[in-house]
């Protein structure tokens, strides 16, 4: 059964743009050496700032290579300063022509900075409809959940999936993209699918987490999250998902079924 659709999309779509950053990088986020690394979404706040100041200084000294551009960009988009991470691929873009690596770094940062139809014209024009690249689709779909078009993402990530089927993320992007048409078995099944595969990551199991406590399920919920974050952190997600279901008149009738 759909509820709250307006809230939980709310709180999906943040979730969902995270997992944009997380499909383009799966590997090591202090692994400077290909564009494809260039993810620093899960640093601690003050790593992060540590991580801006050191590639500002590189950037500052070579703003034509394009990887350490990306990486800049990555960082500054890490930091919630998606404006200058735009800049910086702008810059990149008229550098090097828009190579696939850079258009696809300039697209994430434009759907950072909520620029989604110029970062899905930047796509559109960067994927090879014979060839696609998975991550590219992959982030496709996420600009196209960001504008309501749910149907039409969860075709370019099951696209992506049939050629990249052990990545987590494109199947947590598929469950997010359900739980924001309120279909929370349907994230559900997805997500499982995602927290199964060896490389998943913690913020795929916290996603998992919310939709398992929108359903009222918070046995199960708090039982992951407590697996990865600190009691504090687990006490307030708990409290936030009561509080969404609060909001969504659904607190007395998931007590009923209990």
């Amino acid at each position: 059964m759909a509820i709250g659709l307006a809230r939980i999309a709310s709180v999906s779509r943040s979730a969902l743009l995270a997992s944009v950053a997380l499909v383009a990088l799966s590997a090591c986020a202090t692994n400077r050496t290909t564009a494809v690394n260039a993810d620093y979404s899960s640093l601690s706040g003050p790593q992060i700032q540590t991580t801006v100041a050191e590639l500002a200084n590189s950037y500052r000294s070579n703003p034509r290579d394009a990887t350490l551009g990306i990486h800049y960009a990555a960082a500054l988009r890490a930091a919630g300063q998606t404006t200058p991470a735009v800049q910086v691929m702008e810059y990149l873009m008229g550098q090097t022509r828009g190579g696939p690596a850079v258009s696809l770094a300039y697209a994430k940062a434009l759907a950072a900075d909520g620029r989604f139809e110029q970062a899905l014209s930047v796509l559109n024009n960067t994927i090879d409809p014979v060839a696609p690249d998975w991550e590219a689709l992959s982030v496709k779909g996420a600009i196209l959940d960001q504008m309501g078009q749910h149907e039409a993402a969860r075709a370019a990530y099951s696209q992506a999936l049939l050629l990249a089927p052990d990545r987590p993320a494109l199947h947590a992007n598929m469950g997010l993209s359900y739980s924001m048409t309120g279909d929370l078995r349907q994230a559900e099944q997805h997500l499982r699918q995602a927290v199964a595969l060896p490389s998943a990551s913690t913020r795929v199991r916290q996603n998992l987490a919310l939709v398992l406590g929108l359903q009222g399920r918070f046995d199960e919920a708090r039982a992951i999250y407590a697996q990865e974050l600190p009691s504090d952190e687990v006490e307030a997600n708990m409290a936030y998902i009561r509080a969404m279901l609060t909001q969504q008149n659904r607190w007395d009738e998931i007590r009923g079924d209990t």
